[in-house]
């Protein structure tokens, strides 16, 4: 399928589509809505599906947003996914790679640590990531 069935909406935004993505649920959302979703959760943690709770380790842009890459506000999203991608889709197992995202990853976390509405605390999500990490390496 090149794109979300005719007359669909995001669930997110309950919207047209921008930047239509579909989750390995085959659910589908706009990119920047599911990216949303996923910031205001754990940034070392995929983000679950809103209408089904699995979790989403591979957002898939269709067809129609990857003809308009060219778009500056498109492109923007679209670089936003591959890094997602790559943390939770297991594409990232190469240290070049790995250290290309530190940028990314350590923004979220800080972010993350400086809200105060964090369910579990910032030292604990610290460890169970480097533990995770720890255990990919060897």
């Amino acid at each position: 399928m090149d794109g979300p069935p005719e007359n669909d909406l995001c669930s997110v935004c309950h919207g047209s589509f921008t930047v239509p993505c579909q989750a390995n649920c085959s659910h589908w959302f706009c990119g920047n809505c599911i990216l949303m979703v996923w910031q205001h959760g754990s940034a070392i943690q995929p983000c679950k599906c809103p209408l089904c709770r699995r979790q989403i380790t591979l957002l898939v842009p269709a067809e129609v947003s990857l003809r308009q890459r060219h778009d500056p506000a498109v492109a923007e999203i679209l670089q936003k996914i591959e890094p997602y991608n790559r943390l939770f889709g297991g594409l990232a197992s190469g240290l070049i790679q790995r250290m290309q995202d530190l940028p990314f990853l350590l923004r979220r976390l800080l972010r993350e640590m400086v809200d105060p509405q964090r369910s579990l605390p910032f030292v604990i999500r610290i460890r169970v990531y480097l533990a995770k990490e720890f255990l990919l390496v060897l």
